[in-house]
């Protein structure tokens, strides 16, 4: 016995159409929400890359450079590479601390429209 109605959700109520969903995306809030997490996700990929391009082609290409001692038996090459590390770690708490301030609430409000709790 086929229906139009959407199966119903965990909570009981009918689940939005395809149509709601097309509606919401072509939206001005959703695209506000994509809007803002490309900003900032797109421009730290790529400054994250040509950091980490960077520290590969100076280690192929640069090995005296690299090899170059700080003090002791610490030099550029692991100071670079634990930077790696480091600038992993911030780009992740960074983007979540950007997430539940500006894109977490947004979200929230288009799924609670959505499935009707507004």
């Amino acid at each position: 016995m086929a229906t139009d109605a959407p199966p119903p959700s965990k909570a009981g109520s009918p689940l939005p159409s395809t149509e709601e969903f097309v509606e919401v995306q072509e939206g001005a809030e959703f695209g506000e929400l994509r809007r803002s997490y490309r900003s900032f996700a797109f421009p730290l990929t790529i400054a994250f890359i040509a950091w980490y391009l960077l520290y590969v082609l100076l280690s192929n290409y640069a090995g005296d450079f690299m090899g170059t001692k700080l003090f002791g038996n610490i030099n550029v090459a692991l100071v670079l590479g634990l930077g790696q590390f480091l600038t992993t770690f911030l780009i992740a708490w960074w983007y979540s601390r950007h997430a539940a301030a500006k894109l977490d609430p947004k979200a929230e409000a288009i799924k609670s429209r959505m499935e009707g709790d507004v």
